[in-house]
């Protein structure tokens, strides 16, 4: 794998991040307080996902399977 490619490729996405986002035109402590609440966000999104997706899913399913006459029962699907 060519990293010299890799590292400009990466290089490249990070300017246009820093464009799309006009975080250029910030001062370093303020790059620090953006890229840090961005951060967050993302890990408390990413979090959220994982801890209750998986039961809103099986919900939705079980209550998908009792509209179409699938399942008659009041047990909850097993999670995976």
């Amino acid at each position: 794998m060519d990293t010299r490619g890799m590292r400009s490729y990466l290089y490249w996405l990070y300017c246009q991040f820093e464009l799309i986002t006009c975080s250029y035109l910030m001062e370093p402590w303020e790059k620090v307080l953006f890229y840090t609440f961005n951060a967050a966000m993302l890990l408390a999104l990413l979090y959220t996902a994982y801890a209750f997706l998986p039961g809103h899913l099986g919900a939705a399913l079980q209550s998908v399977l009792q509209l179409w006459g699938g399942q008659q029962d009041s047990q909850p699907l097993p999670l995976l």
